[in-house]
Parts: C-alpha cells; structure tokens; sequence
C-alpha cells in the first residue's frame, strides 16, 4: 500500500470555502474516476500562525495505482483551478510512502 500526502495553505478566510471545495467537488471528481487500487482520501486542517494548512492523504495499492491517477510524472501535485484561485501556496509535489502498517483503536 502507498500513501500519498499533499499539503496546501489558505488565510483563515479561506479556509472553509477550500475545505468546502474539497469534499463537494474535488472528491467526489476523484472518486468518479474509479481508479483501480485507489482505496480512499483522508482531509486534514490545522491553524498555522495565519494560515490554515491541509494535508491529505491518498491511499493506493501501489504505484502503478498511484500512477493511474496523476500520470506518469506522479509525483506532480494535482491542484485543480478552482483550488489554486483560495490556496496562498501548496506542495508542488507530492509525498508518496509504503505503509508498513496500520492499526486501529476499538472505539
């Protein structure tokens, strides 16, 4: 499994109408796209000084999958127009990492 991790910055304004962006539109498109070995995006956010950082994280079964989705170039960010007009700046690559592991809590 591969997990691919993107960061993106918008100012405290921005910060709900992007993270809107991402589950109605930006998401949903991903998931459209059945990718084969696409298993799932997490959306995190946190408040930096006066920023608001995202991160996300796909993940993959491998990086053919990986590939399926962002091209041959894969490590290239996928930052759609609608996404670069509210982000102040952003990766312009990803990260991508084996996971090695995975455990999840009883509750």
């Amino acid at each position: 499994m591969i997990g691919r991790i993107w960061h993106g910055w918008t100012t405290p304004g921005n910060a709900d109408k992007y993270e809107t962006l991402l589950k109605e539109e930006i998401f949903v498109g991903i998931e459209a796209r059945h990718i084969p070995g696409f298993h799932g995006i997490q959306l995190l956010r946190r408040e930096v000084g006066d920023e608001v950082e995202f991160m996300t994280m796909m993940v993959f079964d491998s990086l053919e999958a990986v590939r399926a989705f962002a091209g041959e170039d894969y490590e290239a960010a996928y930052v759609p127009d609608k996404a670069r007009a509210v982000l102040s700046h952003f990766d312009a690559r990803a990260q991508h990492y084996e996971i090695r592991a995975e455990r999840r809590g009883d509750g």
